[in-house]
């Protein structure tokens, strides 16, 4: 039976804006996550984490871009969340710095 057409993506322009923000929004979240983590927490701990979580939420922040009606609030979403994550990374470069 095939899909009922008012539930499949009207443009392609819109389907590729899905993907892409679940693909590379989706990495950026999940590394700017764990890199957050490193810099907070101890850097091996956060390494471990990243090894087994890491891919799980990868495809998780992919599916849920899909579920979007409009990729472009994806990438939107994605790109907010990814940016928190990489100035808490450098306020905590400050309070921690490498030594």
């Amino acid at each position: 039976m095939p899909a009922n057409k008012k539930y499949l993506t009207n443009t392609p322009l819109q389907a590729f804006a899905k993907i892409s923000a679940g693909f590379v929004g989706g990495y950026m979240v999940t590394e700017g996550l764990h890199l957050t983590m490193a810099v907070f927490f101890d850097l091996a701990n956060a390494v471990m984490t990243l090894r087994y979580l890491g891919f799980v939420m990868w495809v998780g922040l992919m599916i849920v871009a899909l579920l979007f009606k409009n990729g472009w609030k994806a990438w939107l979403l994605y790109l907010i969340i990814s940016l928190i994550f990489y100035g808490l990374i450098s306020y905590g470069k400050i309070l921690y710095p490498i030594t």
